[in-house]
């Protein structure tokens, strides 16, 4: 078969292998396709591989050889997947690939803002230790995350994995979550207790029209004045106004952001410019290990699939 990867240079910038992906079809791979392009470079795929470019109902109608898109992620809103179900084709995702490397970002942000790691190397290369009358010096407060409480807003297999780090630190643990559960060391409680009750709290449920802007200005309010919020989920889960108006007010203590609403950011939104607000160009997925994992889930689907069995169905 035919199969055409429409954008696949963040999941592969160089230091991966397409070779196990070529071995099934004659291949051809974009590091990345304009909406414009999509359906010339699909002309006649069967398989198409996406990480953000959208497919939409009108890509479907236009590619009759189309038979299966696979999705280089976890979220699959760039495809419309109800004309895909409509046109017969199938659509996959890839889940769980980066629970670990996504937890781990959460506490290098989380540590970022109570350590101010980067904030004293910048100090200390300017000159201002070697002209210090003291042996150290601190140019924000230290905090130390033992005896403290980590809320966490979902509880599916990213925010587990945090509780697991979070006690390892000897944090406390609150947790929302949809469905009732029972978890040693973790108590669950409703959104407004754990958002008043937190000295952290981290974002890990679903974008849902329920869930977005779920950190609104009245939300937000709830948090302590030394709160810090983490979002390594989805961008809209927060109003990013209402946050950066609760930053610059110094109404919570600080923010730690790997999403935005969106992405690249325009220039103007507040959150690059807001107090004591940390943030990462979407990177907590893309560590070469997860990277690896993912790539090798986007090729065992396709292998399925033309086997017949195929696997990760999502419509």
């Amino acid at each position: 078969m035919k199969i055409v990867v429409l954008d696949g240079y963040t999941l592969n910038p160089g230091d991966l292998d397409w070779s196990a992906l070529k071995a099934l079809g004659a291949c051809t791979i974009h590091d990345r396709t304009p909406a414009g392009e999509v359906l010339e470079r699909g002309a006649d795929a069967e398989i198409l591989l996406t990480n953000k470019t959208p497919l939409t109902a009108e890509t479907f109608a236009r590619l009759p050889a189309l038979r299966y898109v696979g999705v280089l992620a976890t979220g699959y809103n760039v495809v419309d997947a109800g004309a895909a179900r409509a046109h017969g084709v199938a659509v996959t995702n890839v889940p769980a690939y980066g629970t670990p490397s996504v937890a781990q970002h959460v506490f290098a942000l989380l540590l970022e803002l109570t350590n101010s790691v980067g904030l004293h190397t910048a100090s200390a290369r300017a000159g201002e230790w070697s002209g210090s009358t003291d042996f150290c010096y601190w140019k924000e407060p230290l905090v130390e995350l033992e005896g403290l409480t980590l809320g966490l807003v979902g509880f599916g297999r990213i925010g587990a994995r945090v509780a697991e780090i979070g006690r390892a630190f000897g944090m406390k643990i609150l947790a929302t979550a949809r469905t009732p559960k029972t978890v040693p060391g973790v108590t669950f409680t409703d959104l407004e207790t754990l958002l008043r009750s937190s000295d952290a709290v981290s974002l890990h449920c679903p974008l849902t029209p329920e869930t977005n802007q779920l950190l609104n200005r009245e939300r937000i309010g709830w948090l302590k004045p030394s709160a810090f919020l983490i979002n390594t989920g989805r961008g809209p889960l927060i109003a990013e106004a209402d946050l950066a108006e609760a930053l610059n007010a110094g109404r919570i203590a600080g923010a730690g952001l790997d999403v935005l609403s969106t992405e690249p950011p325009r220039a103007d939104n507040p959150l690059l410019s807001a107090r004591h607000c940390v943030m990462t160009p979407h990177v907590a997925w893309a560590t070469r290990a997860a990277r690896q994992r993912l790539m090798q889930t986007v090729v065992e689907n396709v292998r399925a699939f033309l086997a017949g069995t195929p696997r990760n169905v999502v419509n």
